[in-house]
Formats: C-alpha cells, structure tokens, sequence
C-alpha cells in the first residue's frame, strides 16, 4: 500500500501521546512501543508500520477507522490476528524492549469495526 503524507499524518495523530514529550515527533503504539514520526516505513529501533486493525484478509480496508499506528515489529507480529494478538515490543521508560505477551483489541474498538465488517462476512 502506498500511503499518501495525509494518511500517515492523520495515522500518526492516533497514536498515544506520551506526557513531556514533543507529540510531533515521539508517540506510543497500541502495545506501548515508542515510535517516532520520521521512521514511518523504516526498519528502525523506533521505526512505525500503519497498521489494520481488523485485517485485510479478514475483510478489513483502508478506512481510518481501521488504521492506527503501530511499530513494525509489533504489526508483523500482530499480521492478520483479530482481535486477541501476539505483541513483540513494549517499553520499559524510555527504552523498547522485546516482549512475549498477547493484548486484545479494546471493547469500544471491537464494536466501532463489527458495525463497519460485520455485513462483509
């Protein structure tokens, strides 16, 4: 998928922001990652994918509902699990680091995609 600078900027604006920090360039995914802005697409410590919450192969799609910022590491561990997903990085202060743990999709989330998907299935 290519993404246009207004899709990730809208993305971007999703993620969580972290007190003390400028929220231009540092946020937090879904799994607590630190994520910086300027690593979009990159292969990087902080690097960032967008992410689908309810996945493509499971009749997701491109709506900004759907999309939330996510490290990469995190979105390919995550890949097409809905809604119970396997998180590879967390952070511990200022620091990501690798995790093994399973986090679920929040309930008012899961609500907003079965309105949106639940007539595809």
């Amino acid at each position: 998928m290519i993404w246009t600078t207004e899709d990730i900027n809208i993305v971007w604006a999703k993620g969580t922001k972290v007190e003390g920090y400028d929220e231009d360039k540092y946020r937090k995914d879904a799994c607590g990652a630190w994520i910086m802005r300027d690593k979009f697409g990159e292969i990087h410590n902080f690097g960032w994918e967008i992410d689908h919450i309810y996945p493509l192969s499971q009749g997701g799609d491109n709506k900004l509902e759907n999309l939330r910022p996510m490290h990469y590491l995190n979105n390919r561990s995550k890949a097409s699990d809905y809604p119970r997903y396997k998180v590879a990085i967390t952070s511990n202060g200022t620091r990501n680091e690798e995790t093994d743990k399973y986090i679920i999709v929040n309930e008012q989330t899961q609500k907003k995609l079965f309105t949106l998907y639940s007539s595809k299935k």
